[in-house]
This record gives C-alpha cells, sequence and structure tokens, in this order.
C-alpha cells in the first residue's frame, strides 16, 4: 500500500469535549529505547508511543541484537546490553521517516566497534543531515552521506572520539542529543551550547539512568566513560499529539476538554504561552513529576482567539506546534505573523508551503515568508487538502473542519501513524466528524 492512498474525510462543524488521552511522547519514547538498551540490567517502559517512527527506532536496536519484550498496550521490557554490548547489525538499518531515529543513532553509533549504514523513506532521504556529520567529525568520528549532504548514512565503527566544545549555529535538540550520544564515547568532556533553549530530554533521561550531566544555562556538558543503569520510565502524553485536541477545543464554539498527563517539558511549552496570548483559556492543573519529567492535565475551552506577533522566544518552544497553530491564527480575530521558524522549511515537507497552499485551498489569506508567515483570521471554506505525507500537517486541517463552512477532505494522511496511531478513532470520540479510506 503505498502511503499516498489513505484520505482523512471531515464534515463541517461541531465541538470537542471530555477527557482524551493523546499517544505518548514520540520524543521521550524514542530516547528511551536507546538509552535502555545500553543500560546495565532490565528496563521497564509504560506509555510507549507505539508510532512508525519510535517504532523505527525499537526495531534498530533488536537488529544490534538487544532483547526487546513488547510493546504491548505501550508496555515494553528492555535487556540491556550495557556501554558495549551491540552487535553488529544484518543489512542497513531502515529508519522509514524518523528524523530523529537517524540523527541521534548518528552519534551514538559513532562510539561503537562496527559499521553501520542507515537509510531512510523519500522523505527523510532528502534531509539535511550536514549539521550533525560536521560536528560529529571534529570529535573523530566518520559518518558519511550523500553529496548533498543527505542521507543514506554510512556510520564507521573503531573510532577513538574526542570530547568537543561545540557552539551549535542553529537551535536544534537532534544535534545537542546526537552529541551528547558521541560524548558518552569520547575521551574528556563534550558540552554543547545552544543559541536558544530546545527540549532538553536527552539531558534529564541521562540523569534517569544514573549518568551525570552538568547544564549550566544554554551549556549541556558531560564526560565519557560512564555507565548507565536501568530504569523505570512512564512516558508522558505527547504535548505535541495535545497540540490538535487543544486547538481544536478553543476554535470550536462550546468546547470543553481535559487532556490527561501531558509532558509539560519547559522546552516544549510554546504552544500554551502562545494560545494563551491568543487570548485561549487553558488552566494547567494537577502538575507533577514523573521520571524526572513534569507532566500535568490540560483544560482548553472554546474562546474568542485574537491575531498576534507571536514572540520569537517561544519559536523553538514550539516548533513542532506550529502547523495546529496556523489553523489557529485562522481562527482568530485579525492577523497572526510569525518569524524566525525558517527550520519549519526541512520537517518532513516544507511546513511552511505546505501549510500556506492547504489555507488558501481553504480560503484563508495566508502568505508564506522565508522564515514563517502571516495569516489573517477569517471564514474557512470547505475544501481539498494535500498534507504532503506529513502527519502534523494532516492532523491540524482535521481540526480546521469544526470551523469550516463545508467538507474538507485531506490527501496523503497515512503517515499521521508515524506520531499518533489511533487519531481518528480518538478524534471521533472527541467529538471531531472524521473519517478515513483508502482510495486507489
Amino acid at each position: 500500500m503505498s502511503g499516498s492512498d489513505l484520505v482523512f474525510n471531515l464534515s463541517p462543524g461541531g465541538h470537542l469535549s471530555g477527557e482524551i488521552r493523546v499517544a505518548g511522547d514520540k520524543s521521550i519514547s524514542h530516547r528511551a529505547i536507546m538509552l535502555g538498551s545500553l543500560a546495565n540490567g532490565v528496563t521497564e517502559i509504560s506509555g510507549f508511543l507505539e508510532g512508525d517512527d519510535s517504532l523505527a527506532t525499537l526495531n534498530a536496536f533488536r537488529a544490534m541484537g538487544v532483547q526487546i519484550d513488547g510493546p504491548t498496550n505501550g508496555n515494553v521490557t528492555i535487556h540491556g546490553v550495557g556501554m558495549h554490548g551491540l552487535k553488529p547489525p544484518e543489512g542497513v538499518l531502515d529508519l522509514g521517516n524518523s528524523g530523529t531515529s537517524m540523527r541521534l543513532l548518528s552519534g551514538l553509533l559513532s562510539g561503537q566497534s562496527f559499521d553501520v549504514e542507515m537509510v531512510g523513506d523519500r522523505s527523510l532521504n532528502a534531509r539535511p543531515m550536514k549539521r550533525i556529520t560536521v560536528p560529529l567529525a571534529m570529535m573523530g568520528a566518520v559518518v558519511e552521506g550523500t553529496d548533498a549532504g543527505t542521507p543514506p548514512l554510512k556510520v564507521k565503527g573503531g573510532q577513538q572520539l574526542k570530547g568537543i566544545l561545540y557552539k551549535m549555529p542553529m537551535a536544534s535538540a537532534q544535534v545537542k542529543s546526537s552529541l551528547l550520544l558521541a560524548g558518552l564515547y569520547a575521551e574528556g568532556e563534550t558540552c554543547v551550547i545552544e543559541p536558544a533553549p530546545t527540549r532538553d530530554h536527552t539531558e534529564r533521561m541521562l540523569q534517569g539512568f544514573g549518568y551525570e550531566v552538568r547544564v549550566n544555562g544554554h551549556a549541556a556538558s558531560l564526560s565519557g566513560g560512564g555507565e548507565l543503569q536501568a530504569t523505570r520510565i512512564d512516558v508522558p502524553a505527547d504535548i505535541s499529539s495535545a497540540t490538535f485536541f487543544m486547538v481544536g477545543a478553543a476554535i470550536a464554539p462550546n468546547s470543553d476538554v481535559l487532556l490527561q498527563h501531558v509532558g509539560i517539558n519547559p522546552t516544549r511549552i510554546g504552544v500554551i504561552n502562545i494560545l494563551r496570548q491568543m487570548g485561549g483559556a487553558i488552566e494547567v492543573q494537577n502538575e507533577r513529576v514523573v521520571g524526572g519529567e513534569p507532566v500535568a492535565d490540560i483544560r482548553v475551552r472554546s474562546s474568542q482567539l485574537r491575531g498576534i506577533q507571536i514572540p520569537q522566544d517561544q519559536v523553538p518552544l514550539a516548533i513542532d506546534e506550529f502547523p495546529a497553530l496556523f489553523v489557529a491564527a485562522a481562527c482568530a480575530e485579525g492577523e497572526t505573523v510569525l518569524t524566525g521558524a525558517e527550520e519549519l522549511r526541512v520537517k518532513e515537507t516544507d511546513r511552511i508551503q505546505v501549510m500556506a497552499d492547504g489555507l488558501k485551498a481553504l480560503g484563508v489569506a495566508a502568505t508564506p515568508t522565508a522564515d514563517g508567515m502571516v495569516i489573517r483570521g477569517g471564514e474557512i471554506s470547505g475544501g481539498c487538502v494535500d498534507s504532503g505525507g506529513d502527519h502534523r500537517i494532516a492532523m491540524s486541517f482535521a481540526m480546521a473542519a469544526l470551523r469550516a463552512s463545508g467538507e474538507i477532505k485531506i490527501l496523503d494522511c497515512a503517515n499521521v501513524n508515524t506520531s499518533f496511531p489511533g487519531f481518528v478513532a480518538l478524534a471521533q470520540r472527541a467529538g471531531l466528524s472524521i473519517t478515513s479510506d483508502h482510495q486507489g
């Protein structure tokens, strides 16, 4: 079955209500598999996201000889092999659509004794990898891509890595994490300095596995040569997945939704801050810490949103949530302006262009710019939108139907399974009038 033949069909109107627990956090699910595999002892994970991306990471470690039981209803048991227990895989590691898997594994595999080749699907094979291969080379790693700096990537084993001080030219949690994971195998200290804060799940989880990470302002550092000790991880619900329901509840009249057990890591809450600035009625309740990660229940009710100039300091904290926020902007009074988000052009798709095209197809005044978008709120008509195979774009436009005047059809939706399997069923239960079908 090709990915292009899954279509979402949406009837206009409706509202969202009830208590919802969305899929587990993708970033944390990836990292739990990686660190659990390298730890001494047995790591138990609950709430694991059974989406294609995190399963790509799980299958990569299985291919390198790690015994992993599950996932069964989000429960995974990893029999760790220690820092030097991975074995060469028999073939290439196919990471599908998952940029996180490929970028983080590039660092982790740089410290192994064997060679590995990593490939991806068409979308992943077009994504930029020099941002990691260049600093990894400074550490002594050998990671080779195509002449264009894209996958497939070949990692040569048996290199002696050395710690470096690296000032990142752009804010990227994947680059930071890749270098820290390589640093586990490097001689001396590896220190990464970021220009703006990005998600810190790697630093938190390393500490959860008993590895010392020093965080000082914008700098994270660790020394090589330590060990990881197995632990228990309860993966919080993914705030990126919760975002679709937050936006849906904010824009649809008479909505009232409680999103349960959502990760509210301070490096990820840009969407809450931005929606509140737009006038969204959002309450964060029952805050607690689970496995080193802050978690809360989030209540969202319908509200009249207004357009804003999105603060630049919130952009890295909401980078994955902008497709949904663009839909919120389309329903807001006045103009919303986003700048400083050029990173959106090199995600699973060029999210600025694909979102602008989709909004225009639904009658919304959306003007893409080099590093963002200008959106004038107004009526949303029915129409046909091409998601470009991008899961976040497909789910964002699904929520737009709550305020649309006609039916919306969304093409190329199969990749929703990369981050949010079960999205359609959960959205139906919450009140969205959505069906999916395969068109040959």
